[in-house]
């Protein structure tokens, strides 16, 4: 019997089969279906000119910001890349965990704990020069606002010396959000079939001399919150009360 979450097999998703069908899949299918869906718009390549390996980290409202975001990205660098995805959501049935990883090139995490196993494999991955894709905040804002950042990327740049690559989503929650969205603002609102999104990254992350891993973290955070405020053109967007003195 095949095991779930964090003991469902992966590494056959990074297989010479897998990834053929995947690359035909994202050719053929998913990429000319968001670009029917979205007027997309992307801007911060040339951050990506170094080559990798680099650690994504996006702000996250929508089941459709993983497509979005990777179609989004040079296919070179895609066909490199690896989805973190939540382990109580795609890899609690064997059917979805096996979809999650045949179509995302996805692996496991543990979002509501720090996991040594699954940040270990993802620390490995990296350092054998797999772009990784994760979502901070551990899960599609409730209220379309950027919500405080858990430190896993921090970590993982830190130990593998992989540049932080901040990218913010913005308006894909109006794309069908009643489906796939959670925070009321697109949930209430029409189902739209077509919509703009922007995908923008910023410059690469390093930790400084001396940073310890919260720090670094916050410094992430931030990049992904300023631009945010600065596409959307809202001053508070990633502010919290608690950020108020």
């Amino acid at each position: 019997m095949t095991q779930l979450g964090l003991d469902f097999p992966t590494k056959w998703g990074r297989g010479y089969v897998a990834r053929f069908i995947r690359n035909l899949y994202w050719t053929h299918i998913i990429t000319r279906l968001i670009r029917r869906m979205s007027t997309l718009s992307v801007d911060g390549l040339e951050y990506l000119s170094s080559g990798g390996p680099f650690i994504f980290v996006a702000n996250h409202n929508s089941h459709l910001d993983t497509p979005l975001l990777l179609t989004a990205l040079p296919v070179g660098i895609r066909r490199r890349t690896i989805v973190a995805a939540a382990m109580d959501n795609f890899f609690m049935s064997t059917s979805k965990a096996f979809r999650t990883v045949l179509v995302f090139n996805a692996i496991p995490i543990d979002r509501h704990k720090i996991n040594r196993r699954s940040s270990q494999l993802a620390l490995e991955l990296v350092e054998d020069k797999w772009n990784l894709l994760l979502y901070p905040e551990g899960g599609r804002s409730p209220d379309g606002n950027l919500q405080e950042f858990k430190g896993g990327a921090a970590y993982l740049a830190e130990r593998s010396k992989a540049a932080v690559i901040p990218a913010y989503i913005h308006d894909a929650g109006f794309l069908r959000g009643p489906k796939y969205a959670k925070a009321p603002i697109y949930v209430r609102e029409r189902s739209q079939r077509r919509h703009h999104v922007t995908v923008i990254f910023g410059a690469p992350l390093r930790a400084e001399d001396g940073e310890n891993i919260r720090r670094f973290g916050v410094r992430i955070e931030e990049a992904v919150a300023e631009m945010g405020r600065i596409v959307s053109g809202n001053p508070e967007y990633g502010q919290r009360p608690s950020d108020e003195y």
